[in-house]
């Protein structure tokens, strides 16, 4: 009976392993698969005048070298706006908030806000900065959107991080007679920057491959140049492969595979670069 019993437990722990397996696969193969449909499909087209050439001809010929800058100049913006907003309430929520129901549904409406489509994002910023802020169809105005849509990742990265640091430095700190605040920014921030780096590099990842917020307030389909000013129009990688793969007609195929599968290096780098800064600042801690 014994060994039944244990025969019937080794059966259930190698179905249980097989689903996990399963699971893990179904979602792994299909996006490597894409993966390599892009990598190969697209890799033909790159090259350096592909890279630092202006477009032209509606995309046809030429480059993406303006809607490449303008994407970097769209992440710098948003992490600029969403970081100090973001990490200074991550610290307030963590460290200052009275734990009541107020705070809790405070930090459910953050956590909510991440699952908001991003064109709602995108309709209040064409509302609030193109319309009502006057800054116009502009890089100000689609850096202040995304930075938005950012926020909601960038408190709760930054709070679960704070929290997550044991309370025994807290009072430790407190013990040798520093004040609260001098304990969270000598003690506590240098422990959670590790969380608060990640989710402010992964949120400008987000930034860098976002399409419908910037369709409304700000990107252009073609330009000449780079913008000048915060107030110019620009040109994103996102938009620019949406407009190319579905709006240009007898587009070469290999010309949009080539727009894809930068957008995705641009996005891998992003979350490669917040891997590394995360393991980086743990080996030092």
């Amino acid at each position: 009976m014994k060994i039944e019993r244990v025969l019937s437990r080794q059966r259930s722990q190698r179905i249980a392993l097989g689903l996990l397996l399963l699971a893990t696969a179904a979602v792994t193969i299909p996006v490597l698969v894409i993966l390599l449909q892009i990598v190969v499909r697209g890799a033909g087209a790159i090259d350096w005048g592909f890279l630092t050439q202006n477009p032209s001809q509606a995309g046809k010929a030429g480059g993406i070298f303006p809607a490449l800058v303008g994407t970097f100049y769209l992440m710098v913006g948003t992490i600029i706006f969403a970081l100090p907003i973001g990490v200074s309430a991550g610290i307030y929520l963590a460290e200052y908030a009275p734990k009541n129901w107020l705070t809790r549904a405070i930090n459910m409406a953050i956590m909510s806000l991440a699952g908001v489509p991003s064109i709602v994002y995108g309709l209040f910023g064409l509302a609030v900065f193109v319309l009502a802020l006057d800054f116009g169809m502009s890089l100000l105005a689609a850096s202040l959107t995304l930075a938005c849509q950012a926020l909601a990742m960038t408190i709760t990265t930054s709070r679960e991080a704070i929290i997550a640091v044991p309370r025994e430095y807290r009072e430790g700190s407190l013990a040798i007679g520093v004040t609260k605040w001098q304990t969270i920014r000598h003690v506590v921030l240098p422990q959670a920057r590790p969380g608060i780096i990640t989710g402010a590099v992964l949120a400008m990842s987000r930034a860098a491959g976002e399409t419908a917020p910037i369709l409304v307030v700000g990107a252009a389909f073609f330009l000449p140049g780079l913008p000048s000013s915060p107030f110019d129009q620009f040109m994103a990688l996102p938009y620019h492969l949406y407009t190319v793969a579905a709006h240009v007609p007898g587009m070469p195929k290999g010309t949009v595979w080539g727009v894809a599968l930068v957008l995705l290096a641009v996005v891998l780098f992003f979350n490669v670069l917040a891997t590394i800064i995360r393991l980086r600042t743990r080996q030092r801690r």
